[in-house]
C-alpha cells in the first residue's frame, strides 16, 4: 500500500512539474506559436504535464526502492544512537536555526542572498547539533543540578576532593571493580573520564560482536552508576588532543596535563606509562596485593584440575584464582591432595605458587 501511495504521489508530482515547465516554455520566443491561442496553450500544457507525469510514473519503482533503502539505513543507524543524543541534537539544531534567522534577516532577498541564507542555516544547525551532543554530559549535569536545587537536600553529597585527579581508561570502566574500590573510600581526588573514552565505550557497545557489545554496555552502566551513587566527583571532560590518534596516548597526555594519575588494568598501558614517567594505579596489582599471603613451607589441601606445561606437573587454583603448580601432580588429576608451598612468584600479571606433595 505504501508503495502504491508513493507511486501516485510521484505521478502527481510529475504532472505538476510538467505543468510548471510547460508554462515556462510557452514564454520562450521560439514557442510563441503555441501561446497564440487558448486551445494550443491548453494542449501544450496538458501534453507537458502528461509527459512528465508518465516519466515519473515509470521511474517511481526505482525511486521507491531508493527511498526504502534510505529509510532502512536511517532506521538501522538511528537505533544505535542513544535517545538522549537524539533529543539534544534536535534541540541544538533548532537553536542553531533560531540563531541563523538573526543573520539571514540582514541578507538581501536576492537569489545569491537566498543561497547564502540556506548555507548559513545549515552550517549553524549542524554546528548546534554537534555542540549539543559533545556537551551532553555538561548539559545533563546542568539540568540535574537545577533539579537537585529545587528538590529537598539529600544527605549524600558529592565530595569535591583536593587529592590528585585520577584519569580512567576504557578497560578499568568495563572491568567495574573501580566502583567498589571508590565506594570503599580508598580513592581520593576527582575521577576524570575524557570524551574520547566515552566514544570508545559507545563504539564497543555498538559492535556487531555480542561479547564486545555486552562489555561496552556494562562499561556505560558502570559509569552511570558511578556518577549517581559515588560520593566522589566524576568529571566528564572535553579535553582532547587531535594531533594524537591512539586513545592510550591521549590518556597519558591528559594525565600529564592535569598532573594526575591513570587508573587501568591494561598491562601494556602500564608499561608505556612507566616509560613516559606517568603515574599509574593498576587494579590488577591492587587485587594481587590484597590476596591472602602464602609463605614457602605452608601446607594446604587443594584439588588438581589439569596437567601443567612441564612433565608430571599438575595445576590447581585457589578460590581467588591464584594458580598453583604442583610437582608430580599430573597423576592425581581430579583428586584432593595435601601440598607444601615451595616458591611464591609475584608479577604484575598475577601471583603464581609452586608446591610439592606432602610426604
Amino acid at each position: 500500500m505504501f508503495k502504491k501511495v508513493l507511486r501516485w504521489l510521484f505521478t502527481l508530482t510529475g504532472l505538476i512539474i510538467g505543468y510548471v515547465i510547460g508554462q515556462s516554455l510557452l514564454k520562450v520566443d521560439r514557442l510563441a506559436y503555441f501561446n497564440s491561442s487558448a486551445i494550443l496553450k491548453m494542449v501544450s500544457l496538458i501534453f507537458s504535464s502528461l509527459l512528465f507525469g508518465f516519466i515519473l510514473f515509470l521511474i517511481s519503482p526505482w525511486l521507491n526502492a531508493l527511498i526504502k533503502k534510505l529509510m532502512d539505513y536511517f532506521e538501522e543507524n538511528i537505533q544505535k544512537v542513544p535517545t538522549v543524543e537524539i533529543l539534544l541534537g534536535t534541540f541544538g539544531a533548532i537553536l542553531g536555526l533560531v540563531i541563523s534567522a538573526l543573520f539571514v534577516s540582514l541578507i538581501p532577498k536576492t537569489f545569491i542572498g537566498t543561497v547564502i541564507s540556506v548555507i548559513i542555516a545549515l552550517i549553524l544547525a549542524v554546528l548546534g547539533t554537534d555542540i549539543a551532543v559533545k556537551k551532553k554530559g555538561e548539559i545533563i549535569g546542568v539540568f540535574s543540578n537545577l533539579k537537585k536545587s529545587n528538590a529537598p537536600k539529600e544527605k549524600k553529597t558529592k565530595v569535591v576532593s583536593k587529592g590528585i585527579p585520577k584519569v580512567l581508561d576504557t578497560s578499568v570502566i568495563i572491568d567495574g571493580r573501580i566502583f567498589d574500590i571508590c565506594q570503599s573510600g580508598f580513592i581520593e581526588g576527582a575521577l576524570i573520564v575524557p570524551h574520547f573514552v566515552l566514544d570508545e565505550l559507545r563504539h564497543i557497545a555498538d559492535s556487531s560482536d555480542s561479547l564486545k557489545r555486552n562489555r561496552g554496555r556494562r562499561g556505560l552502566d558502570i559509569l552511570n552508576k558511578m556518577q549517581k551513587e559515588l560520593s566522589i566527583e566524576v568529571q566528564i571532560t572535553d579535553k582532547d588532543f587531535p594531533e594524537i590518534e591512539e586513545v592510550d596516548s591521549k590518556l597519558l597526555k591528559l594525565a600529564q596535563v592535569s598532573k594526575g594519575k591513570v587508573i587501568t588494568n591494561d598491562y601494556n598501558l602500564n608499561k608505556v606509562a612507566g616509560v613516559q614517567g606517568v603515574p599509574v594505579l593498576n587494579i590488577n596489582e591492587l587485587a594481587n596485593s590484597v590476596k591472602p599471603i602464602v609463605l614457602p613451607g605452608e601446607e594446604m589441601s587443594i584439588q588438581i584440575v589439569k596437567d601443567g606445561k612441564e612433565q608430571e606437573q599438575g595445576i590447581a587454583y585457589l578460590d581467588d584464582g591464584t594458580m598453583i603448580v604442583v610437582e608430580g601432580g599430573r597423576r592425581h588429576i581430579g583428586e584432593m591432595v595435601n601440598v607444601i608451598v615451595t616458591t611464591v612468584l609475584q608479577t604484575a600479571a598475577g601471583r603464581m605458587i609452586f608446591a610439592k606433595q606432602k610426604r
